[in-house]
């Protein structure tokens, strides 16, 4: 059986849109400190060991897209840098974190168990990520999800 699919292009993928930005290691390691409040150049470069290049790179390229914005600090006696905040694009990423930490905890964490809690600011519970249908149900099963094309989909040209 021939899958539906293939009848529809992807060129105009939001997925692969996506995978654009985020799709690279170091990109979510510094969106992770970012959500995690570590928002200064030195602050990120020593505590995950990026590269400075790479880092460099990697900042400029979320500030670009609109994932991250550059807010100027200063020390006292110091130049003027540069700390990094969220956008609301970049804030709207927080429930894929949240999901791949879930999946990393699931499959790749160490056997005391994951590094990371995320927590409900306001009862202390332990977050997670639920998928719902507009009507309101949640789906548990990946086989109860079916891909159909969208508004913007285009037929394939053969």
């Amino acid at each position: 059986m021939r899958p539906e699919a293939l009848d529809w292009s992807v060129e105009n993928c939001t997925i692969g849109r996506a995978m654009a930005i985020l799709g690279e290691r170091w990109t979510v390691v510094v969106l992770r400190e970012v959500f995690n409040g570590v928002r200064r150049f030195d602050d990120m470069r020593v505590r995950t060991g990026i590269p400075r290049q790479v880092l460099t790179n990697r900042l400029a390229g979320l500030v670009a897209q609109g994932v991250l914005r550059r807010e100027p600090y200063r020390e006292p006696g110091a130049r003027v840098r540069h700390e990094y905040r969220l956008t609301p694009m970049g804030l709207d990423l927080w429930p894929v974190l949240v999901a791949v930490l879930a999946w990393g905890d699931r499959y790749l964490a160490d056997p005391e168990g994951s590094p990371l809690r995320v927590r409900h600011r306001d009862c202390g519970a332990e977050v997670q990520v639920e998928l719902r249908c507009a009507a309101g149900h949640e789906v548990t099963e990946p086989r109860d999800l079916v891909p159909r094309p969208g508004p913007g989909a285009r037929r394939r040209a053969d």
